[in-house]
C-alpha cells in the first residue's frame, strides 16, 4: 500500500469491513478505477452485473471503430481503382464479423474476470445497490467499504416512446455491432454518431440505409457546417438521410417494417435500428440510503467527483459527458482523492469527440451556436480544407476547419475539423483549447508540410495570407478577421 493511500484519514473503525473501495459497476471507468486502487494496495470489491469493460470493448469503441476501419478499407480500395490502378472489390461481412467476435472475445468476460481477480481484486457477477453510506448489497450479501464506494454504473441505450416500436422485433447497436449478415435494408431512427457510423459502414457493405433524425441535421450536437459535409458524404453513398423528421409510428407491412415520420412521409426497410442515444437509470442504486438524491437526471458531483461523504461517482451518471475517455479522465481524479494525493481539479471545456464517418468529425469545446449563447464575443472563421496544399496532396473532396475564438483573449473556445482523418488532426486544436494557447501563438507555428494537419496552419493563420498559400484560396476571409483578434 502507498504512503499516501496509508496516511489517509477514514470516517470508518470498522476493520472487519469486507474491502477498502467498493466499485459499483465496473464498465470501462469501473475497470480503471478498480485497478489503479489494486495497484495502490488497496482490497477491491468491484460488483457488476453485466460484462466486465462495459460497452467500450464489448459494444461500441472498439468494434464500432473496427467496423469502420473495415469499411474505410473497401471504400480506400474502390477509392484506388478511380485514381491509380485496375481495382475490382468484393466485400465480405464474414471477415468483418470473425474480426468483431475476436476482438470482444465473443463477449465473454471471462478473461476479464480473471484479470480482475488476478490483479487482487474481487469480482461480483451481480445487480448492486446500495443500502447506506458504506455498504452495498448485491445477491444475497451485503458488503461494507472501509473508505467508500465509488459508483460508475454508466448508462443504457435510450429507446423512445415511439408507437408500435414495442410491437416490432427492433434493433439496437449493439445488434449491429454483432450481426453475422448485412441486411439489404435498414432504418436508422437516431443521426447522431453511433447511427451515423454504423449506417456508413453497413452503407458500404450493400445495405440500402435511410436516417431518420428529429434535429435539423446530422450529428445535432456539431457545427452544422460539418454535419452538411457529413450529409453530402452519404447522399454520395446512396445513404437517404431524412432530417428534420421525427418518427411517429413503427408498423410491420408485407414483412418490411414502416416508419412513418411526421408530415406524412414513410420509409420502409427490412429492420429498423434504435440509436437515439443513451439514458442514465438512478432508480435502482438506493441512493437515498445514503443521502444522495436520486430524483435527477444524474449524480451531482463536485470537481473531486465527491457525490457524498466516502462515495465517488465517475463516468456516464455524472452527466458530464457519455464517453469512455471522460470516463476514464474522472476515474484519474477519483482515485487521487481516494488515496488522499494532490491533483487537478476536474474541468470539461476542453472534451474532444469525434466521429469516425467519412468524412470524420472532430471537435473541442464550444461551438459557435454554444459559445454565443453564453455570451461570448467570438470571431469565428470557417476553412475550406480542400482549397489548401494538403488538401490538393490528399485528394480531399470535402473538408472544414472552423474555429470559435475569444474576441477579447484569443484563445480558442472550440473548434472542429470535418474532413479525412479528423480525428488525428484534431489534436493540435485539443491541446490549443485545453492548454490555453493564444490563437497568436498558433501563428508563430511551423506546420510539417504538407501533412493534413498543415492545411490547419492555413486557416489559422501560420502564413502570411499576402504570400504562395493565397494562390490555392485567394477568396479565404477568415483570416482577416483572426488577425484583428487582441
Amino acid at each position: 500500500m502507498s504512503e499516501a493511500a496509508r496516511s489517509q484519514p477514514s470516517s470508518v473503525t470498522n476493520r472487519d469491513a469486507d474491502a477498502d473501495v467498493i466499485v459499483l459497476g465496473v464498465g470501462t471507468a469501473g475497470e480503471d478505477v478498480s485497478l489503479q486502487l489494486l495497484d495502490a494496495g488497496l482490497d477491491v470489491i468491484g460488483i457488476e452485473e453485466n460484462l466486465i469493460g462495459g460497452e467500450c470493448p464489448y459494444w461500441a469503441c472498439l468494434p464500432s471503430k473496427l467496423m469502420v476501419r473495415t469499411a474505410k478499407a473497401v471504400r480506400e480500395a474502390r477509392w484506388v481503382g478511380d485514381v491509380a490502378a485496375d481495382a475490382e472489390v468484393t466485400p465480405d461481412w464474414d471477415r468483418v464479423a470473425d474480426k468483431v467476435r475476436w476482438l470482444t472475445g465473443g463477449w465473454d468476460d471471462s478473461g476479464a474476470r480473471e484479470r480482475y481477480r488476478n490483479r487482487g481484486g474481487t469480482p461480483i457477477k451481480a445487480h448492486g445497490r446500495l443500502t447506506g453510506p458504506r455498504t452495498v448489497a448485491a445477491g444475497d450479501e451485503t458488503y461494507t467499504a472501509r473508505r467508500g464506494i465509488v459508483i460508475a454504473t454508466g448508462s443504457k441505450p435510450f429507446i423512445p416512446p415511439i408507437p408500435g416500436l414495442d410491437e416490432v422485433d427492433y434493433w439496437t447497436t449493439h445488434d449491429v455491432i454483432a450481426m453475422e449478415e448485412v441486411p439489404e435494408s435498414m432504418i436508422i431512427i437516431g443521426g447522431g454518431s453511433s447511427g451515423c457510423e454504423l449506417g456508413q459502414v453497413a452503407a458500404q457493405f450493400g445495405a440500402h440505409v435511410t436516417i431518420v433524425e428529429a434535429g435539423d441535421h446530422l450529428l445535432p450536437r456539431e457545427e452544422p457546417e460539418a454535419s452538411e459535409l457529413v450529409e453530402a458524404a452519404f447522399t454520395d453513398d446512396g445513404i437517404d438521410v431524412h432530417t428534420g423528421a421525427r418518427a411517429e409510428r413503427v408498423v410491420a407491412r408485407d414483412g418490411s417494417i414502416v416508419v412513418n415520420l411526421a408530415g406524412g412521409k414513410e420509409v420502409t426497410g427490412e429492420y429498423v435500428v434504435v440509436a437515439t442515444g443513451r439514458t442514465v437509470d438512478l432508480s435502482d442504486l438506493g441512493l437515498e440510503s445514503a443521502g444522495i438524491d436520486a430524483g435527477g437526471p444524474f449524480m451531482a458531483v463536485d470537481e473531486h467527483m465527491r457525490a457524498a461523504d466516502g462515495i465517488w461517482a465517475i463516468g456516464d451518471v455524472t452527466g458530464k459527458g457519455l464517453l469512455s475517455l471522460l470516463a476514464l479522465y474522472q476515474s484519474k481524479i477519483a482515485v487521487a482523492d481516494i488515496l488522499g494525493e494532490e491533483h487537478e481539479p476536474a474541468r470539461y471545456d476542453a472534451i474532444p469527440r469525434v466521429t469516425f464517418t467519412e468524412p470524420e468529425v472532430g471537435s473541442v469545446g464550444m461551438t459557435e451556436a454554444e459559445a454565443r449563447a453564453a455570451g461570448r464575443d467570438v470571431v469565428v472563421a470557417v476553412k475550406q480544407l480542400p482549397a489548401t496544399f494538403a488538401g490538393m496532396v490528399h485528394w480531399l473532396e470535402r473538408g472544414i476547419l472552423k474555429v470559435v475564438v475569444d474576441r477579447q483573449s484569443g484563445l480558442l473556445l472550440g473548434a472542429t475539423v470535418a474532413a479525412q482523418q479528423a480525428g488525428n488532426m484534431l489534436g493540435l486544436l485539443n491541446l490549443a483549447v485545453h492548454a490555453q494557447v493564444p490563437l497568436a501563438k498558433l501563428q508563430t507555428m511551423m506546420y510539417g508540410f504538407p501533412a493534413l494537419y498543415s492545411g490547419l496552419g492555413e486557416g489559422l493563420g501560420g502564413y502570411n495570407p499576402a504570400g504562395v498559400i493565397s494562390v490555392m484560396d485567394p477568396e479565404y476571409e477568415g483570416l482577416e478577421a483572426l488577425n484583428k483578434i487582441g
